[in-house]
């Protein structure tokens, strides 16, 4: 193994099973369901069904990110083993988690002088971020060095690519990223944004779209604009849902038919409750490699 652990937060929502088979760490952030903190721990102490439910039926929500204490605790266990860090955050267009993680570092450069610990704001989110950090961790184990996969993910963290869309205005209107007269308006008429990340991190609204159908025909003609090779791309592909798996299913079946040299099977993974507690559920994500998020 290598003598540097790959790190992220809980909010690269993969599973906890594919982040040990992959070596990758991680540190959980937090939220409140109608008042009450838990971990978001990939649904282990809430299952996501239910928490998509409570949401639904009411429930108010808030998410807190991770703090200096914590990353100092956090990254010290493994300076003290004699391992050196490279914690990828989560978008700083999104979270201020990146600044808690940089005071931790300089804390912790101090008094542990030998070791090295690097940090790079991901520009990703959800499962287009635990994508990312994957790809780091190939490179980690085809024998690169820390420093070697550090400039990698600086140099290509906008070639990740991000879009979304819902079906579900209710919690967009909620969040301020709609205003309550064109969300009401949208869910009537059935509109359905699709937004993607920006060069800088950030969640934008690109187009609005009538009817899930064309949402997902829309979403596939934005892969094929944007993907490496076009039709031809042969990298992974990942999709993440907030209760609506079928949603899911729809665009993953049409991608698998327009771009049948994707590498491996289209992996599925569920919005964690973090991000799922500003989108709230009725969104669906899709993220492959392409070319360079200029705007």
């Amino acid at each position: 193994m290598a003598d540097y652990v790959i790190s992220c937060c809980s909010t690269a929502d993969l599973t906890k099973e594919k982040f040990e088979k992959r070596y990758i760490s991680y540190i959980c952030f937090h939220y409140e369901l109608d008042g009450r903190q838990y971990q978001d721990d990939f649904g282990e102490t809430i299952p996501y069904e239910e928490f998509y439910k409570r949401m639904s039926e009411g429930a108010v929500t808030k998410t807190s990110q991770v703090n200096a204490d914590e990353y100092e605790s956090y990254f010290e266990q493994f300076l003290a083993q004699g391992k050196d860090i490279l914690h990828v955050s989560l978008s700083s267009g999104l979270s201020g988690t990146i600044n808690s993680a940089m005071i931790a570092k300089n804390i912790l450069t101090e008094r542990y002088p030998d070791r090295k610990i690097l940090v790079v704001d991901s520009l990703c989110a959800s499962s287009g971020y635990g994508l990312f950090v994957e790809a780091l961790a190939d490179l980690r184990d085809e024998g690169k060095s820390i420093d070697e996969v550090y400039d990698f993910a600086l140099t290509h963290r906008l070639h990740m690519h991000h879009w979304f869309f819902s079906t579900d205005l209710t919690f967009y209107i909620r969040g301020g990223r709609i205003s309550k007269t064109s969300g009401m308006i949208g869910n009537v008429l059935g509109i359905c944004p699709l937004l993607n990340m920006d060069h800088e991190g950030k969640l934008i609204p690109r187009e609005k779209i009538r009817g899930k159908k064309k949402v997902i025909h829309r979403t596939v003609e934005k892969m094929k604009e944007h993907a490496e090779g076009g039709t031809d791309y042969c990298g992974k592909c990942y999709l993440c849902h907030s209760a609506c798996l079928d949603t899911a299913q729809q665009l993953a079946a049409l991608i698998r038919q327009t771009f049948p040299k994707i590498n491996g099977d289209i992996e599925i993974y569920n919005i964690g409750t973090t991000i799922g507690s500003h989108t709230g559920p009725g969104t669906v994500s899709v993220f492959f490699w392409g070319d360079e998020r200029t705007d």
